[in-house]
């Protein structure tokens, strides 16, 4: 069985104080191993985007620890915090955030430059990138330029460039229609599980969800198995 990428052990959460305190995590645990894709499934406000958040080291929990490829982040600072992130973690959002001036090839490319690779390293890992996804035709082509989901799959292949060990997604399909949804979620599966990646993605379709390995959702502050 493949090693555990991302593991949240007794993760608590809240906002606000006294009378308005808000509990949306309370004692939560997951483990996400390399190679999984697990979908999170919930009501709105129920506090995914807080536990990617979390995951995804954005955000500091009041108590319970974060592991990222075995690293404990409880105690980092936040230059550590930032590093272990920036070297670990690959984020895919419901809008692509693409940089509109610059091409789909160079907004693969441009995370990995700034990495320290050279130029000619960058480019060819983003063409094995936007070839594996389906859009390496569509390389010299700016965001205006593109459909919906080619900028998200080129959004994908951003999120990946680095070989992140693990990759959050926050309703990656949320945008698209049925038909380009599916054709996402299937590239973004099939990524995942080369690149053997631990994935933990938000989404309210339920079709695409039961194409995970498993499905959690949160009740009462913790991270429970969920059937749909």
């Amino acid at each position: 069985m493949n090693e555990p990428h991302l593991v949240l052990t007794g993760v608590h959460r809240h906002y606000g104080q006294g009378n308005g305190l808000v509990r949306v995590l309370e004692s939560a645990d997951l483990t996400v191993r390399g190679g999984e894709l697990v979908a999170l499934v919930a009501p709105s406000g129920a506090g995914k985007s807080t536990l990617l958040h979390l995951s995804g080291l954005l955000e500091r929990p009041q108590g319970g620890e974060i592991e990222i490829t075995g690293i404990k982040t409880a105690h980092l600072g936040d230059r550590a915090r930032t590093q272990l992130r920036r070297n670990t973690v690959g984020y895919v959002y419901q809008f692509h955030h693409l940089l509109p001036e610059f091409s789909a090839l160079e907004n693969v490319s441009m995370p990995q430059l700034i990495a320290g690779r050279g130029q000619a390293e960058a480019d060819k890992r983003s063409r094995v990138l936007l070839d594996l996804l389906g859009v390496l035709p569509r390389a010299t082509h700016r965001p205006a330029e593109l459909s919906g989901g080619e900028q998200q799959r080129i959004a994908i292949a951003r999120a990946a460039a680095n070989r992140p060990r693990v990759v959050l997604a926050d309703e990656p399909t949320g945008n698209l229609d049925p038909a380009t949804s599916e054709l996402v979620f299937s590239a973004l599966a099939q990524l995942i599980r080369e690149e053997g990646a631990a994935a933990l993605i938000a989404t309210h379709n339920h079709d695409l969800a039961r194409r995970a390995d498993r499905i959690v959702t949160l009740r009462e502050g913790r991270v429970v198995p969920h059937t749909l």
